[in-house]
């Protein structure tokens, strides 16, 4: 595999080598839970273990992967301490439901995620992405900096409003970035009082001081609610036939509640984007490290956008630009555990003979983050090369080794959407500027619902040197 650039491993937490106590396992778990784990979840196919006195599997091996998440995943569902974080958030939201709440929200939202219908989105991705990039022309021709973690909150935010509610929500805050920092900080981590499966009515300390920002969101989704229903009541014929119009059009005694119905909503306006954001985030931030890979992306994306193609294109003729983000997906992929409970007695033996036995009440651990980096199925894991996403290489990389988005029945719904979302930002970010790293600023990933960048992420941004365009 070529790589012109010095080998690049971006910051994470070294593997552990000498297990945590439980005090440790607390303070860890309320700090940063990417520093839990040790070096056999980065070495072995799987790990069985007590978690404050739950049986617990972490799960490496791709085929026992499959065998939980696909073949019997009716036998799994989710984790008790999962839930007690996400669902005092999300409530009925189609990330945190189950059973056949989940299977009317899932309906009632798949039409709008098909890979055709995401791919009509492309024009407002486009057009988003240029008035955004247009905030970066008052730095002036020497640049500037800029939290990037920020500033890709709210790109995508601008790209979700238009795409998915006709730019129609109503929010009024001057900082929704800071809102969606606050609302994870305060409400979108583990609290000690969860750790013991505490009932959700016992109020969390940690979470005190959330509930404001979270009715806030409340609010804003309640308005854009009511906003769209009085549209549709007056003049149905003029209402934008978006994610919004097609919630509410599912609404009755078959199709969802209203309460349901605020609930996904409230899902993609306070989470929908965030995934991509972090992902943009962490893409620009390692390319930094990579220039000569970045020379190949800006060259791809000069030769694309001369060409004049639309961006509905760009996904399959920009292969250098999907692969960084890609790879910064491996990474960093904001997502970082995905967990399950086993309803009934299970087992599994893999290829080499090995069996284990998943008793009823097992909580499952199957971890992007621990599984990307797993030296069973990377080479350099903890390296930086999107070369390794080209697709002369991507067919290398198994389908249960690899899992930004998940997979099986929960598998993310809005995937295809995020991907072009996230090659069209680039595209047109990259077109006109550059993101270089600031070496007096310290960056490391934080678990808060998402893999985030701790206090940020300043990067210097100047304009590309036109000469650069025409020679690279």
């Amino acid at each position: 595999m070529p790589a012109a650039d010095a080998v690049f491993e971006p910051p994470a937490p070294i593997p552990r080598t000498v297990p945590p106590s439980r005090l440790e396992i607390i303070r860890t778990v309320l700090r940063n839970p990417l520093e839990l784990w040790g070096k056999p979840s980065y070495t072995l196919p799987w790990i069985e273990t007590a978690f404050f006195g739950e049986r617990t599997l972490i799960i490496n091996d791709p085929g026992l992967i499959r065998h939980v998440l696909v073949d019997n995943a009716a036998n799994y569902r989710m984790a008790v301490i999962r839930q007690l974080i996400l669902r005092p958030i999300l409530r009925d939201g189609l990330l945190t439901a189950e059973g056949d709440v989940w299977k009317r929200s899932r309906k009632a939202i798949a039409p709008v995620f098909t890979p055709r219908h995401a791919r009509g989105f492309a024009n407002q991705m486009l057009e988003q992405s240029e008035i955004f990039a247009r905030h970066y022309e008052s730095l002036g021709g020497h640049g500037g900096i800029r939290d990037i973690a920020t500033d890709m909150t709210e790109l995508t935010f601008a790209i979700l409003s238009a795409t998915l509610f006709s730019g129609e929500v109503s929010t009024e805050t001057d900082d929704f970035a800071g809102d969606v920092e606050n609302l994870l900080h305060r409400m979108g981590r583990v609290d000690p009082l969860d750790l013991l499966r505490a009932p959700p009515w016992v109020p969390r300390l940690t979470r005190f001081g959330g509930r404001r920002v979270l009715d806030k969101f409340r609010d804003v989704v309640s308005r854009t609610i009511e906003n769209r229903k009085q549209m549709l009541a007056e003049n149905r014929a003029q209402a934008p036939d978006d994610f919004l119009t097609l919630l509410l059009d599912a609404a009755g005694p078959d199709g969802l509640t209203m309460a349901e119905i605020e609930d996904n909503i409230l899902t993609f306006i306070g989470a929908g984007h965030e995934t991509t954001a972090r992902a943009l985030t962490w893409t620009l931030y390692c390319l930094s490290h990579r220039p000569h890979f970045r020379a190949l992306m800006e060259a791809e994306i000069d030769a694309v956008i001369a060409e004049g193609a639309p961006p509905v294109e760009w996904l399959e003729r920009m292969p250098h630009v999907r692969a960084a983000f890609e790879e910064a997906l491996r990474l960093y992929p904001p997502a970082p555990s995905i967990n399950r409970a086993a309803i009934a007695s299970d087992s599994y033996t893999d290829v080499a003979g090995r069996r284990i036995d998943i008793r009823p009440g097992t909580t499952i651990l199957v971890m992007p983050w621990t599984l990307h980096r797993h030296e069973m199925h990377w080479e350099n894991p903890r390296a930086y090369q999107p070369e390794r996403f080209l697709p002369e290489y991507r067919e290398r990389i198994g389908r249960f080794q690899y899992l930004p988005f998940g997979v099986g029945p929960r598998i993310c719904i809005g995937a295809t959407f995020a991907l072009q979302e996230a090659v069209i930002a680039l595209a047109v970010l990259m077109a006109g500027y550059r993101f270089d790293f600031l070496s007096d600023v310290k960056v490391w990933p934080v678990q808060k619902l998402t893999t985030q960048p701790q206090n940020g992420l300043r990067m210097l941004v100047t304009p590309r040197d036109p000469r650069s365009k025409a020679t690279s």
